[in-house]
């Protein structure tokens, strides 16, 4: 064999690992980049809180993305106890709604009718059109999700019904 190359044997060696670890970071890299942007959240790192003054007292709110007060997309989180209710009100955005756990009872119009609402089962999905009168209740504990454009508004057809006083 030549003894110049044997010389740089241990080079080549040492070389070689390094352009080995090299490759392996590459797909490690790669996915980093693939994963930019993205959010993941597993149950236990969900925030609950109490929900904003314009919800009915009881309710909790987690934001799992975004920010549902200013312009953009958000989706949040509400658990609601037994026997909650929302009056009839309409928002200025359309919503997208999935019932999580229970059941959410959603009725249309400008007056509660708890005989008139359909129950949204666990699994269930509801799109709400901008400006449309609603209202909704659950009979026992109920977690929804709700995906939309910000800023989230909700506006009581009856300013008595506005838990904040605002109307």
């Amino acid at each position: 064999m030549n003894t110049r190359l044997l010389r740089f044997a241990p080079q080549l060696s040492l070389m070689g690992a390094a352009l080995l670890c090299a490759l392996a970071i590459l797909p490690a890299a790669a996915e980093e980049s693939a994963m930019a942007g993205m959010e993941m959240m597993n149950p236990a790192a969900v925030k609950w809180g109490d929900a904003p003054p314009s919800l009915p007292k009881g309710a909790k709110l987690a934001v799992l993305y975004g920010d549902p007060g200013k312009e953009g997309p958000f989706v949040i989180r509400i658990k609601t106890p037994a026997g909650y209710k929302i009056p009839p009100h309409w928002h200025t955005q359309s919503e997208y709604l999935t019932v999580i756990s229970g059941a959410l009872y959603l009725g249309g119009g400008d007056k509660m009718d708890t005989s008139q609402a359909q129950a949204l089962k666990a699994g269930g999905f509801h799109y709400l059109p901008a400006k449309a009168h609603h209202y909704a209740f659950s009979k026992a504990p109920t977690v929804i999700q709700v995906n939309g454009m910000g800023p989230l508004d909700i506006n009581y057809l009856d300013p008595k019904d506005d838990p904040s006083g605002k109307q």
